[in-house]
Parts: structure tokens; sequence; C-alpha cells
């Protein structure tokens, strides 16, 4: 039923299971349609076109007979053009008080930027049955989000008021959240917050008043929210940070405390009214707790299940397992007695990863290892299909064995595979990938993934190496030292990674660790020039002491803040022979309140910001450096022009750069056409500046990609 050539997106299962929504975008509009499972039938639900212009999707009701959908207004118009004159100035003011906030772009700017805000994201909320039928839920609005409860008799509803801001995101633009009945009628206004533009700088610094409403899952018509404590600002000292409170339909009292955290709330994984887990974090000292706490029980007091770093990959415990319930809501798995839970992890180790599933009694935190992956191969649990834990759904893989999935059988260790995913890259067969460790001239442990092309052997002497790589910052040089990734995962590339290379005949370092430690009352970035070439030079001297990297022939490149890492990289050494630079940003004074992992303002640490901004030191780059954009980048920090003044620095003065802006990109790039011309500009700049194989730069425009 289905129409020719359709463009289908947003599939969801019902939660009955016999039917999936999804929807199909034409030149006309994104239309809804329905798939009867049984039948093997389709069919379009509405005529009224979806508005998915804020990324919200169609929801199933628990009933599975009905659709949460956003409408386009039926009387919705042509957008609104520019006026050829403006009305007026574009005026915005501050009276003395502080508000901070991190460096947005893609923002609002003026009075026809409001109105075409107002036009393209106004939906009309609407109940669509299977038969059609289509009731309005509340008047058009700003939609930010709509839930409906589990029972699925209440819709909760969050929709952006003006007034409208410059200075910070859709996020951040005052709001109304309210409840409406499945009639599409207002039951009730849950809370009106204001624009959010105070939020202290500080991480963990929240909004005040009830937060992140949303409905408790295994009951059916209950609200939880979370509720700072601490004036939302977590550079003050407080004992207790948030509350975490539940409230069942109709609201009449007082509404229950499940918990008073410590730390800043992270959100609640639902189970039955003995068990809910409660998980909070604070980010100065990188650790997260979890909490078991008994909803049915408001005097009881939850008690601590499990405290970790999340930078410890060591001692991650891992997540627990979750099934969907009647209603169709993600709930705990517990065992046949109801005092077990099912955690699987990624199992981190000096061996690489190797995942695991336990069992976790929760009346004492102790776990019980059920099963954990073995060499030669990367297997990892993906469900659990019984209440004991002994038959398992895992997805396996080695580096010449693509991923398939496998029932597994733990009691008698039997391992049925259920899916046949043939090789999907043939070419890379042969490709050796080995987890390779090394030091840095301070000690810390470093690791990384080294690929060799395929038919590669030592004999044949060292290759040109890329190394792609991303700066992390961490607390503490022994999480910094611990080994990531796996050596037994399947070697799978893609247009994004830098895997593509070896098929040039290039070695590639994926992943190299770049960390930048700053322990005890040390901030990391400190010493971050410092850390960050100690790391590449112990990554090229392994390289070299191996025999597979020719230390003339080494190129360094990176996404967004590896692209920053790369030129700070050729500012300050000289261990490479051109770089790769892709959405990043350069100058720090462009990000004053703050980026990456860093908290102090340019004011507060000045020369910091300098010292880290490889536009200061331009007059340093003597190696080559693509640098590539997309001249849309909304991503915070990564302006177009970021790249832009790089460019203009290092040709004033000399350099050898190449800048390619690529058309209607944002901070990753999609099209077929920016992909293909992406990977075309890297490899001619390899080939020139690192094999040296080009008598001329590249054209401009390249005949083909």
């Amino acid at each position: 039923g289905l129409p020719d050539n359709p463009r289908l997106g947003s599939p969801t299962w019902s939660p009955t299971g016999d039917s999936i929504a999804l929807t199909n975008t034409t030149p006309d509009g994104i239309e809804l349609w329905v798939v009867d499972v049984a039948k093997a039938r389709a069919r379009k639900l509405t005529d009224r076109p979806l508005n998915l212009a804020a990324s919200l999707r169609p929801t199933w009701l628990s009933d599975g007979k009905a659709l949460l959908v956003p409408l386009r207004l039926e009387d919705e118009g042509e957008a609104p053009e520019r006026p050829r004159a403006p009305a007026g100035p574009t005026v915005q003011q501050n009276l003395g008080e502080t508000r901070p906030a991190r460096t947005y772009q893609d923002l609002l700017t003026d009075a026809h930027d409001e109105a075409l805000f107002r036009h393209y994201f106004t939906a009309q909320l609407a109940i669509v049955d299977l038969d059609g039928d289509l009731r309005p839920v509340g008047d058009p609005a700003i939609l930010r989000g709509f839930d409906a409860s589990p029972d699925g008799e209440l819709i909760m509803v969050t929709e952006l008021v003006e007034p409208f801001s410059y200075n910070v995101p859709a996020s951040r633009f005052p709001r109304v959240v309210s409840l409406y009945d499945r009639k599409g009628r207002l039951e009730q206004e849950l809370v009106r917050k204001p624009l959010l533009d105070q939020i202290p700088l500080a991480f963990g610094s929240v909004e005040t008043g009830p937060r992140d409403h949303s409905w408790r899952a295994d009951a059916p018509a209950t609200l939880v929210w979370a509720e700072a404590q601490d004036g939302g600002d977590a550079g003050t000292e407080a004992e207790i940070r948030d509350h975490v409170y539940q409230h069942a339909w109709p609201m009449k009292g007082e509404p229950e405390l499940l918990a008073a955290l410590g730390q800043r709330s992270g959100g609640v994984m639902w189970g039955d009214d003995e068990t809910a887990l409660v998980v909070s974090w604070w980010w100065p000292t990188r650790n997260v707790r979890v909490w078991r706490a008994q909803p049915g029980d408001p005097d009881s007091e939850p008690s601590l299940l499990r405290e970790y770093s999340w930078q410890d990959r060591y001692n991650d415990p891992g997540n627990p397992v979750m099934e969907t319930n009647a209603a169709g809501r993600s709930v705990l798995k517990f065992s046949a007695d109801g005092d077990h839970i099912f955690m699987i992890g990624d199992g981190a180790s000096d061996e690489g990863d190797r995942p695991f599933l336990d069992r976790v009694t929760l009346a004492t935190g102790e776990s019980t290892r059920l099963f954990r992956s073995e060499a030669p191969y990367y297997e990892r649990p993906q469900d659990v299909l019984d209440d004991t834990g002994e038959r398992i759904l895992t997805r396996r893989e080695a580096p010449e064995e693509p991923p398939n999935f496998f029932i597994r059988e733990l009691g008698g260790d039997s391992l049925a595979q259920i899916t046949e995913f043939p090789h999907p890259t043939p070419e890379l067969r042969g490709a050796s990938k080995e987890l390779v460790r090394y030091q840095r001239s301070d000690g810390v442990d470093l690791t990384g993934t080294l690929y060799l092309p395929p038919g590669y052997s030592p004999e044949d002497g060292p290759l040109p190496t890329l190394l792609w790589a991303y700066p992390t910052e961490f607390k503490s040089a022994d999480a910094a030292g611990q080994v990531q990734d796996s050596p037994y995962r399947f070697v799978r590339v893609n247009f994004w990674s830098p895997l593509v290379w070896l098929l040039q005949g290039y070695a590639v370092l994926d992943d190299p660790s770049m960390p930048i430690i700053g322990e005890g009352e040390e901030e990391p970035n400190d010493t971050y020039v410092e850390q960050l070439v100690a790391s590449a030079e112990a990554a090229v001297d392994m390289l070299v002491e191996r025999g597979v990297g020719d230390r003339e022939k080494m190129a360094i490149g990176g996404h967004s803040y590896g692209a920053f890492m790369t030129a700070n990289l050729l500012a300050h050494s000289d261990l490479f022979a051109a770089g790769i630079a892709r959405s990043g940003a350069y100058n720090r004074t462009l990000t004053p309140f703050g980026f990456q992992a860093e908290e102090r303002t340019f004011w507060e640490s000045p020369e910091v910001y300098f010292s880290m901004s490889p536009f200061m030191h331009a007059d340093k780059i003597d190696e080559p450096m693509l640098m590539i954009h997309g001249e849309m980048d909304n991503n915070s920090g990564t302006f177009p022009m970021q790249s832009e003044r790089m460019y203009d620095a290092m040709k004033a003065l000399g350099g050898t750069v190449r800048l390619v802006m690529l058309p209607y990109e944002s901070h990753g790039y999609r099209a077929r056409e920016s992909i293909l011309h992406m990977m075309w500009e890297q490899q001619q700049w390899l080939d020139r500046w690192v094999l040296g194989e080009s008598a001329n730069p590249p054209a401009a425009t390249p005949q083909s990609p």
C-alpha cells in the first residue's frame, strides 16, 4: 500500500505490537502513515501534513489505537518576507544584572527572524485515531514537547511563549507546561517558566523551580520532576542540591518527596512500587550515584546501590536492562523473584572492552557475573530474554566478521545465529587491527587502535601514517591511562572514518589518547599545550619504533575539538607533515564564557585562553593545513568565522593553507555531494603534502569526486 518511491522516516511500533507508524516525505509535505503488521498493508492516516520542524515525532497512545502528532496549520500561508526597509533598530539592553551564557550561534537576530520562527514552528497538536478521526489538543502553539501519560488519559504539553531572546537558543525561551485530557481540553497548567538567561555558568547549574517534568513509567498517571535546592547554582556550597518529587493525578495535596540528593538529579529508571533507580551526578568530581528508592512508600529513605566515576571505565557497573510494559513504557527488568535486576556494561579492562551481563541483588548491591565476552570475539549482550538471565540476545563480531545477532543459552552454552549480515566492505578484508599501548614522557599510559592496509607485511617498511584524534579532559592520570576500545571489534569504515585511507596505502592510528589531566585543584587546561604535544610525540615515536610509520610522512587530523587539536599541534610541534582540521574553533577569545570542559571565563584566565588558541600562534604554523567547515555550522563555539579568520591569519603570514566551506552544511556534513567533496579534498591534501605525489595544488573545484 505504500506509494511509489516513498521517503520513509520515524518508524515506531505501537505498544500492542500490531501496527507501525511512519512518515512519508513528499514535495507537498510530510504525511502520516500506518502499517497493519498482520496484513502487511500500509495506508495514509490523514491528509493533514505534519509539522516536524522542531524534530518532534508522532507518538503512540498506550492503547495502540491513536497517535499524538504535530500538524501544520490549515491556514499557514506563505513564510513572511523580510521587509525591504527595517521598521527600526534592533535593541537589546541589560540593566546591571549578571546574565552569562556560553557562546551560542544560529540565534534569532531581529523581528523578521521572530516572524519566521513563529511561522515554521507553530503547530497544532492533535490525536489521530486509526480510523483517521482527528481531535485537536489545545490551541496552535510553538511546541517544545508532548507526552501522554502511561494510561493514555492525560497529555503533557510544553509550549514556548514570548518574549523570545536574541542571546540564547529556543531551549531557554519562556515556556508553559500544561496537562490536557484525551479530548484535547485543558486540565491544568503545571508551571510557567520565564526566559532562562540567568543560569550560572558553573557546570551542573540549572534553572530554579520545577524542571524536567515526566511521567512515572510504571504508574497510570503520576508526574515526576526535579527541583533545585541550591538556587540552581552549582558554584555554591549546599548539602542538598536537588529534590525529586512525584504526584499522582488528580494532583491533590502536597507532592511526595522521592529523593533528596546531594548531587544534581540525573533522572529515574522506574520498576515498581518497591524499586526505582534514582541517578545523581556531580561534575567537579565526575561522580555518579545510583540510589534505590521505594516509590510506593513515601516515608522510606533511598539506599545507595552504586557509586563510581564516569571517567573510571574499569569500574563502570553498566546500565540496567529495561523492558517494555503494557503501556509501551521502558521499565526495569526484574528476575522472577523480584529481588534482582540485570546490568549490561562495556567491561573495560587492560585487555580492552569485554562486555558483560551481571545479575544484581537489590538488597545488597552485590553482583554476579553471568556472561563476559571472550577473545577472539567482541560480543555484547543486547537483551535478557527470560527472567533468570540464562537466555540472552547478543551481538557478536570479530575483526574479519561483521556484527550479527545470536541467542545464547548460558546454562548449556549454546549459541544460535539469527541474522546473516554480509561483509559490507570486502575491500577491507585482510586489514590488520591492533590495540597498541605506549607511554607519555610523564609516565601517563596511552592507547590507540592501529590499522594497517590489507596485504601489508613488516618487510614492506614504514608507511605514510594518519593520526585521527580528539583530546579529552580527565581529573586523574589513572582514568586517562585506561584502555579504550577492543582489539576484536569488526573493522568497519564509513565516510566519517579515517579508515578509508587504508585503501590508499596509509597506516591509520585511530583515536590515539590525547588526555589533558588536571588532578586535585589543578585545572587540565593550565598545561594543555604541553600535554597535547607530549601525547602526540609519544604516538609518533611508538609508530616509528614499531617500524610501521615514516617519521617524515605523518599527518594529524580531527573534527571539532580535534580540529582545534590539529592546529595546536602544527603550531607547537614539528611532528607532522600536514594537518586536516574540520569544523574547528581556533580563537578562544570568541568563546569567552567557557568551552569543552573549561569552566573559567576569559576574564578569569586570559592567559589560558591565549595560550590555547592556535589563532594566537598562527605565525608558528609552518606545515600545510586543510580546513573544512560547514557554512551553516550552528554548533556552540564553532562559528564558520573561526575557520575564515584562521585562514585569513595564515594567508597573511605566508602559511600553506586551504579553506573549504561546504554550502548548507552544519557541524556534521550530510549531503552526498558534500561528503564526496570532503573525501576528495582530504585525499588530494594528503597525497600532495604527505606523499609529495602532486606537482601542483588541487584545483579550486574537482572535476569529479
